[in-house]
């Protein structure tokens, strides 16, 4: 005689089957090339902006006034930024090493324990916020570059201007992939409009 072992059960919305490891188990190891990602996020609210990031995609202030110095907004996680910080390196030294772009901060399974970072501006001008991956500032690294990269009137075209940046990227070589999202600050009344 056959015997039938019991079906295990589940709900629908269980993304957990069969033969693989419960939920509720720790992982035994750090799986090899685990889903994971870079995240950076610009929240204005009224005169305040705020930026969050795990990883090396970076916020950048660029103001309308190009005579006034631009900024880039967040720190990476990465090689390079950790021997610029430690002062082993020069920043030209560090991103000229193969190792630059290692990320040490990444969110994912087989992400360490790291507490994600946040910081809040208060700009004294109009301008724009750009937020991007590095598929876009590695072709336009410092803040310098980067608003030099950015239309005169992205403020009042921001939709176009995050084009006219994945352009820049794509002309400079499009190595990797490149999202990039231009806000205006301060926000206009009724949303950033994609003229």
């Amino acid at each position: 005689t056959r015997r039938s072992s019991p079906r295990p059960t589940r709900s629908p919305r269980s993304p957990w089957r069969p033969g693989a490891p419960s939920p509720h188990e720790e992982p035994q190891q750090r799986q090899q090339n685990a889903p994971a990602c870079t995240i950076v996020s610009a929240v204005i609210t009224g005169d305040l902006l705020t930026v969050g990031w795990i990883g090396d995609s970076r916020v950048y202030w660029v103001p309308d006034d190009r005579t006034t110095r631009p900024a880039r907004l967040t720190e990476d996680d990465s090689w390079a930024a950790q021997m610029v910080a430690a002062g082993l390196m020069s920043e030209a030294e560090a991103y000229a090493d193969e190792r630059a772009h290692a990320i040490t901060g990444w969110l994912g399974a087989d992400a360490y324990e790291l507490e994600p970072h946040t910081a809040s501006f208060k700009p004294d001008r109009p301008g724009v916020v750009v937020v991007c991956t590095d598929g876009l500032w590695n072709y336009a690294e410092s803040a310098d570059e980067m608003a030099r990269a950015v239309p005169p009137d992205a403020r009042g075209r921001p939709l176009q201007s995050a084009r006219v940046l994945v352009g820049h990227a794509l002309n400079g070589g499009g190595h990797d992939n490149v999202t990039v999202a231009v806000v205006p600050f301060p926000a206009p009344p009724g949303g950033a409009g994609s003229a």
